[in-house]
């Protein structure tokens, strides 16, 4: 048994998307009584930590709607069904840098929002990066500027919020006790 587990009464679904599910689940607690608990359900994803021969990581500018502001961010993208992480990683750097890797290093996995989203992302590190002649392009509602940083650069951007989501910021974290060694 798990720690704390939450059993399952019923489920009940609230809203099927496109990139994500929302469902109302009823739960008996640990101690007998009984919640209601709100879950997104989404597919997955993968992010990459994309490091050119310079140091400097390739960062994507991109509009986020749910922020209403553009962030700087790592290049990420979500899993299709079927399609393993390591695929989807070498996919969405190419399509959102028009780069690929010679090395593509698996750092971790981990959990973006525990309390009410099952989102785990996968973080790649990618290295020995090369340019691709014709690449494929970025989803058709996907408009993002390329930017080359240095990790100090990327901490400052943290520090102005340009940078802003946890993954990035996860990822400046690994590459600053990685990357200078």
């Amino acid at each position: 048994m798990k720690k704390f587990e939450e059993k399952t009464i019923s489920t009940e679904e609230i809203y099927k998307g496109r990139i994500i599910n929302v469902q109302k689940d009823e739960v008996t607690l640990p101690n007998g009584k009984t919640a209601s608990r709100e879950l997104v359900k989404h597919p997955g994803a993968v992010a990459i930590i994309p490091v050119t021969k310079e140091g400097k990581i390739v960062m994507v500018e991109q509009y986020r709607k749910p922020l209403e502001q553009s962030i700087i961010e790592i290049p990420a993208g979500k899993l299709e069904p079927g399609e393993a992480p390591e695929k989807t990683a070498m996919r969405e750097l190419e399509e959102e840098t028009g780069y690929g890797a010679n090395n593509f290093e698996k750092i971790y996995s981990f959990a973006t929002s525990p309390g009410f989203a099952d989102e785990i992302i996968h973080l790649y590190a990618a290295t020995d990066l090369y340019q691709i002649e014709q690449p494929a392009s970025p989803d058709e509602d996907e408009f993002v500027e390329l930017l080359e940083v240095s990790i100090e650069e990327a901490e400052r951007l943290v520090e102005e919020q340009q940078i802003y989501d946890a993954k990035t910021i996860l990822a400046i974290m690994w590459a600053k006790n990685n990357l200078s060694k």
